[in-house]
C-alpha cells in the first residue's frame, strides 16, 4: 500500500502501536519527516513527544548515499558504514568535516526546535522511536543506540516502511520493531508517499507546542 502522505503514514501506525496506550509511553520523533508522523501516533496514544536528533553522515559527492550518523549528546554517538566507507574510499579526514558538520546542523536545530523546553524522561518508561522509513537504517541505529544508553524500560520502533534489508539490524538494536510494510530494492523513501514534501522548522516547532514532553500528550485533534 502507498501511503497519502506522512499524517495518514502516522494515523496508520498509531492504530498499530494502540497496545502501547495502557503503557504510557514516550514517543521519540526523528525530525524532520519523522515529526510529521510521530504527532499522529503521539495523538493516538496521549503520549508526550520529544526528539531525537541525528544526522546521517552523507558521501561528500554523494550525500544521499550514508557513510554513517551521529547522534546528539555529551559525548556524541557515531555510527559507521564501514562497507559504504571503504566503497568510497571516503578518508578518515573527510569523514569527520562531514561528522562535524552534521554536529552543527544538530547544533542548530537544537536550539530552534527545543530551546530552554523541558526534555522527555525515559529512563525506564516504554520508549517509541518514530521516522517516516528507513533505507539503508544508519540513522536509525544512531538513534536507537542513543536512546538504548538512557535505560528505557523497553525500547520501540516504529516506522511506516522500510527496506527489508535493514530490518534484521533493526531488530537487533530495538525490544519490538513495528513496520508497516517493507519492499526490498528499496529505492528512496519518497516513492511509497503519494505527497512527501519537506517538512519544514515551524511545522516541527508548532507539533512539539501541542505535545509537551512531561505528562500525557495533547488532545487535540490531529491535524488534517
Amino acid at each position: 500500500m502507498a501511503f497519502r502522505n506522512r499524517t495518514d503514514a502516522g494515523r496508520r501506525l498509531g492504530r498499530a502501536l494502540s497496545g502501547y496506550k495502557d503503557q504510557h509511553p514516550v514517543v521519540l520523533a526523528l525530525p524532520r519527516g519523522g515529526v510529521a508522523v510521530a504527532t499522529e501516533v503521539a495523538a493516538a496514544l496521549e503520549a508526550p513527544l520529544d526528539l531525537i536528533l541525528v544526522r546521517k553522515i552523507g558521501v561528500p559527492a554523494q550525500p544521499e548515499l550514508a557513510l554513517g550518523a551521529v547522534v546528539d549528546g555529551a559525548d556524541p554517538i557515531v555510527v559507521r558504514n564501514d562497507d559504504v566507507i571503504g566503497l568510497t574510499g571516503v578518508d578518515e579526514c573527510e569523514f569527520k568535516a562531514v561528522c562535524d558538520a552534521e554536529l552543527a546542523e544538530i547544533e542548530r536545530r537544537r536550539r530552534r526546535y527545543l530551546g530552554s523546553r523541558e526534555r522527555a524522561e525515559v529512563a525506564d518508561r516504554v520508549v517509541i522511536v518514530i521516522d517516516d522509513g528507513i533505507a539503508t537504517g544508519a540513522t536509525t541505529r544512531a538513534a536507537l543506540r542513543a536512546i538504548r544508553m538512557r535505560n528505557p524500560a523497553r525500547l520501540v520502533l516504529a516506522v511506516p516502511v522500510a527496506s527489508t534489508e535493514a530490518l534484521p539490524e533493526m531488530r537487533q538494536e530495538a525490544d519490538d520493531v513495528v513496520c508497516l510494510e517493507d519492499h526490498e530494492g528499496f529505492g528512496a523513501i519518497g516513492f511509497y508517499y503519494s505527497d512527501f514534501r519537506q517538512v519544514s522548522d515551524q511545522e516541527v516547532i508548532d507539533a512539539l507546542a501541542r505535545f509537551p514532553a512531561r505528562g500525557r500528550g495533547s488532545t487535540r485533534k490531529p491535524a488534517a
